[in-house]
């Protein structure tokens, strides 16, 4: 592994020697994007005009007279119109799969009503074969006021068909009778530790199964295909590429890992990705890393995914006090505090990266804490834990994420999506540190953003415009749902690009537009940096380029 990674990251230094002292002349360039507002993500040189590609390397960013005079009859030139030229943006926290999955499923993230929710299962449900399972969903309860969906509202229309539809948080789902039966559900008992069984007044399953019990019903769920996994990875990475995605840092399983591998052996890889698989299996990424290597620039291992709690739209994230809602109910853990701590412990001795899901108070305390340990344990060395959606941060915790060198992998888009009910669920109070971007950002904490998607919409733009303005979805907050919390649109911006890559190991070969780094880009048809930040989200992207090669483009002709 080390002489694998430390030749390929020579190498990008040689390049960007090359590139930046003694670029040869009669190498013609691929690319070259000019007229650009290119915000370069590079510090020393943050403003350009105009950038120069050869293959799959930035070789030259400047005014538009410097490239100009480095293209030839062959370059293929792209006029940005004054519109923002970015490093390509990546993505740190995404179920790939699965949300190239869902992209054929039911869709129900905007059912507002019961009984629109009910007919959309009943208009699919006509279109499938008797027997053929229902999955996806990705419906919100609090598009209708939050009453919990139930089996009974969809066993008329389903009769033939076992639905499976989980909540757009992945965190509960959503099951009929006819699933319960296939999967062997007990009318009685059943209960799993970490989750929950909704029930009915007579004590039988209600069709809502939350967390650690969704495995009741996901061990007789049929594995899809080949076949299908290939065309949901394929979808997926158009979809992201429409969007101005490069790279994504895929929160997945060792199966998971495999349908990448077959797509990279067979060169259809179009976006980059970074694989953690799941961390009570350390051990045996230890030995994969060993035998292997991490990977290369579009495909890499060595993360683990780990799981502390729930979620908040579940009622199933930790928290220190219980729900302003249900004051009888704090959460739950998914997992035990000795077993997350014997895995972190484990990994980081394997010199493995660790990647933990916490989003109530209590959890991102009770993993900061075991990050602190297995620091001081273990020794020092440069290990980028991370905590992912750190969502509702206990005030004394937040200065922590910059003194024990944590990052914060968050997704923005959350906040404006949560922030139409979460004062609901936990008051105005712990609301304040709630996606407290603006405060770990002052604390020297390192932002790193993402999507959540399928959760979420995989939208950059989306996920800019609601770290700047945190204007929710309902409309309800013009100025922004705690505004004190708002960053400036570079800071989201580094947060999707330099962020990204430092939290992925990355940053020497992606991240910002820098001359010998890979020639991931993104066009966009406006300058968002000078925009005023609520029409950031009207923003189109014209052009995603990966490693030299257009793989979207919003246009006719260049």
């Amino acid at each position: 592994m080390l002489g694998r990674t430390a030749t390929f990251l020579a190498i990008g230094a040689i390049l960007q020697a090359c590139a930046t002292t003694m670029m040869p002349r009669d190498a013609p360039l691929s690319i070259a994007i000019i007229n650009g507002a290119v915000w370069t993500g590079d510090s020393p040189h943050p403003r350009a005009e105009a950038v120069a590609i050869r293959g799959d390397r930035i070789v030259a960013v400047g005014s538009n007279d410097q490239i100009r005079k480095l293209a030839s009859s062959s370059t293929t030139i792209i006029d940005a119109h004054g519109g923002t030229v970015a490093p390509g943006f990546i993505d740190s926290h995404v179920h790939f799969l699965a949300g190239g999955m869902n992209l054929a499923s039911v869709q129900l993230r905007d059912a507002r009503t019961p009984a629109e929710f009910i007919s959309r299962i009943k208009a699919f449900a006509a279109t499938l074969q008797p027997g053929t399972w229902i999955t996806g969903g990705d419906w919100d309860h609090q598009n209708w006021g939050g009453e919990l969906p139930r089996s009974s509202w969809i066993d008329s229309v389903t009769p033939n068909n076992p639905v499976w539809i989980n909540r757009l948080d992945g965190h509960m789902a959503l099951t009929n009778t006819a699933a319960m039966r296939v999967a062997g559900v007990p009318s009685t008992g059943g209960d799993i530790a970490g989750g929950t069984i909704m029930r009915d007044a007579n004590g039988h399953p209600a069709g809502i199964f939350k967390d650690n019990a969704q495995d009741l019903i996901d061990r007789a769920v049929p594995e899809p295909t080949s076949e299908m996994l290939d065309r949901a990875l394929d979808a997926a990475m158009t979809y992201v590429a429409e969007r101005g995605v490069t790279s994504v840092d895929h929160m997945g399983t060792w199966s998971d890992l495999a349908v990448f591998e077959r797509a990279h052996h067979a060169g259809k890889l179009r976006t980059r990705i970074y694989a953690a698989v799941p961390l009570s299996t350390w051990a045996r990424l230890r030995d994969t890393v060993a035998a292997r290597g991490q990977g290369d620039s579009w495909l890499r291992i060595g993360g683990l995914k780990g799981f502390v709690d729930g979620s908040l739209g579940s009622h199933t994230a930790a928290m220190m006090q219980p729900f302003t809602d249900a004051p009888a109910d704090s959460g739950l853990l998914v997992n035990t505090p000795e077993d997350l701590y014997a895995w972190t412990s484990n990994a980081d001795k394997a010199k493995l990266h660790v990647i933990v899901h916490a989003i109530g108070d209590r959890a991102i305390n009770l993993q900061l804490n075991i990050f602190e340990r297995v620091e001081r344990e273990n020794g020092e060395r440069d290990r980028r834990f991370r905590i992912e959606h750190a969502q509702h941060i206990a005030p004394g915790d937040i200065p922590r994420f910059a003194a024990l060198g944590v990052i914060p992998s968050m997704q923005p888009y959350h906040a404006i999506d949560d922030g139409r009910w979460a004062e609901k669920v936990i008051g105005p109070e712990r609301a304040k540190t709630t996606y407290a971007f603006r405060s770990l950002r002052d604390s020297g904490a390192k932002l790193a953003f993402g999507s959540d998607w399928f959760v979420a919409p995989a939208t950059p733009l989306e996920g800019i415009y609601a770290a700047v303005t945190r204007r929710t979805l309902d409309g309800k907050h013009p100025e922004g749902w705690v505004p004190e919390q708002k960053i400036g649109v570079e800071d989201a911006l580094r947060a999707y690009t330099t962020g990204g890559a430092y939290a992925s190991f990355q940053e020497s070969e992606k991240g910002s537009l820098t001359p010998g780094k890979l020639a991931d880009v993104v066009v966009i048809d406006r300058d968002i940096t000078r925009i005023p930040p609520e029409t950031i989200r009207d923003a189109q992207i014209v052009y995603t380029i990966v490693g030299g090669r257009v793989v979207f483009h919003r246009g006719e002709r260049p």
